[in-house]
């Protein structure tokens, strides 16, 4: 049963503005594009606010844990598979910034079953928030392909990238610096 408190609330209502954003994306209606943007953007401040009112109250659940990345993960896909559909952002650019999260999902998770606690980093964050900057930008600009949105969006990329390199060293080192022989309680 999921803890009803006041961070995870806002976890699941991030999960819960994530289809209403796609369908305002994916809409032919006049203003449909701003609205999205909208709602992305409340989605968005959900994230900022659930961490910090779980820490505040001391909430945090095994839930939350859980459900807070995998909501951003939700949100940001969404929003990047949206943009690509209706030619507003390059494949390439969402594919780019899908895989390095999968990835890096992917060898924290491993990194865990090792003992390994490679814990979020402040260039991670910093790529979180110029991910939930640029794409409620893409979402209102009028001209998508202009040169400076795609500096934007690059930027945004190569943010993403460096980012998760970054984890990547940071297990390396990790793992290195680990005791041989050692199994972690996961492997018993």
């Amino acid at each position: 049963m999921v803890p009803l408190n006041a961070a995870n609330l806002l976890t699941i209502a991030r999960v819960v503005l994530v289809p209403v954003m796609v369908l305002l994306v994916v809409s032919d209606d006049a203003g449909s594009l701003p609205a999205a943007a909208a709602v992305f953007g409340i989605a968005a401040l959900t994230d900022a606010a659930d961490g910090h009112v779980a820490r505040a109250r001391d909430t945090i659940t095994t839930f939350g844990r859980l459900m807070d990345p995998l909501a951003d993960k939700l949100l940001v896909g969404a929003a990047l598979a949206s943009l690509v559909a209706v030619d507003r952002l390059a494949l390439w650019i969402a594919a780019v910034i899908v895989l390095r999260d999968v990835g890096v999902s992917g060898l924290r998770w491993y990194a865990g079953t090792r003992g390994i606690v490679i814990a979020v980093s402040s260039l991670g964050k910093a790529k979180t928030g110029a991910q939930m900057t640029a794409l409620p930008l893409l979402m209102l600009v009028p001209t998508p392909t202009a040169a400076w949105v795609d500096a934007v969006m690059l930027a945004v990329a190569a943010v993403t990238v460096v980012s998760g390199l970054q984890y990547a060293l940071t297990y390396a080192r990790r793992a290195a610096d680990a005791p041989v022989g050692v199994v972690p309680a996961a492997e018993w």
